[in-house]
């Protein structure tokens, strides 16, 4: 059995290469042309965002014990989560990029889950 470092360094792995790897869809932001409209006035500044939309992602496990959470708090790799319950990680990799970030999330869950550690990712559009 694999301790928790060596746990968090096989997810973190599997999350970065995740992340790097994944898919995204680019986006132009700017103005619409008129006040409700879903398109983007050209004439406008407009901004090109090639990792897609911006947003939070964290590794949320509960309960909030056992060897792995214990390693996270010692390590300052997260905190109590009085909202959710439980502990919850943060992905701080890849900037803005919520895709990037929910692959990163994903690809970490699949790691702890199969070493029998309760988690979810929780992500969130900014």
């Amino acid at each position: 059995m694999k301790n928790a470092d060596e746990i968090y360094q096989e997810a973190h792995t599997a999350g970065y290469a995740a992340g790097k790897n994944a898919r995204t869809a680019a986006m132009i932001v700017g103005e619409p042309t008129t006040p409700f409209g879903s398109d983007v006035d050209m004439s406008k500044e407009t901004y090109f965002v090639a990792d897609g939309p911006c947003g939070f992602v964290k590794i949320n496990i509960r309960p909030a014990r056992g060897k792995f959470v214990k390693y996270l708090k010692e390590n300052d790799l997260g905190y109590s989560d009085s909202y959710f319950g439980g502990y919850s990680m943060p992905i701080h990799q890849f900037g803005q990029s919520l895709q990037r970030k929910e692959a990163y999330g994903y690809a970490f869950r699949d790691i702890l889950t199969s070493y029998g550690i309760s988690a979810q990712t929780m992500s969130q559009m900014d």
